[in-house]
């Protein structure tokens, strides 16, 4: 049996709103979730000044277990090296599109959420040609971006709850060397709640954006 893959063409989606002249905000989903549960994150940020909101979709889409919501997921193991290359394409035709419609400002922040943060850091690393920011909550750093010392980060805010199982206070000191050993503006922080956003991380998260602004 030969394995082979082909490329095709799909259509992704992806919900903006807020003014077209203010700092982006990207944002990237959870497993099993959709692209209105991170928007929802999003807006519970509360920042001095209002940003511009876009909240993108995974490529896969799926049926949630025992119903007909539509959710979906951004990879699996399979195929891995082609789904990174197809969602990084994807995520820069958006940025186009924003750019096209003069949306694009120089100030963006990437955010992710769980399965999400990895979207957020390939985004910042190679599918904007220069990021201002990045959050991450609950995700860990993708391994192919851990290793090199002469990359750059921009500011980085990752966030864990202290009961999370999945994002462990072991993967997050992992994180940590390696971030450091890239000399990356790195706040860390563990908050009282599991595997979620939570209320307090919305705060957190506000300052950091007011700092970003102010640069």
């Amino acid at each position: 049996m030969q394995v082979r893959t082909m490329e095709a063409s799909v259509h992704g989606r992806y919900l903006l709103e807020g003014p077209a002249d203010a700092p982006l905000l990207l944002g990237f989903h959870g497993y099993g979730e959709d692209a209105e549960a991170q928007l929802d994150r999003l807006r519970g940020i509360a920042t001095r000044e209002p940003w511009q909101l876009c909240s993108v979709q995974g490529l896969s889409r799926f049926y949630r277990a025992k119903g007909q919501h539509v959710v979906a997921s951004w990879m699996t193991r399979q195929d891995r090296e082609q789904t990174i290359g197809d969602n990084l394409r994807y995520v820069k035709r958006v940025l186009d599109a924003l750019a096209g419609e003069g949306r694009l400002s120089d100030t963006v922040v990437a955010t992710g959420f769980s399965q999400g943060v990895a979207m957020a850091y390939r985004a910042a690393a190679k599918s904007l040609a220069g990021c201002s920011g990045i959050v991450a909550v609950g995700g860990d750093l993708p391994p192919e971006l851990g290793s090199d010392p002469d990359r750059r980060w921009p500011p980085i805010l990752i966030a864990r709850g202290e009961s999370d199982e999945w994002y462990t206070a072991e993967k997050l000191e992992s994180d940590e060397r390696a971030l450091a050993g890239q000399r990356a503006e790195l706040e860390a922080k563990t908050y009282a709640c599991g595997h979620e956003w939570s209320a307090e991380i919305s705060e957190a998260a506000g300052r950091f954006l007011d700092r970003v602004r102010r640069a």
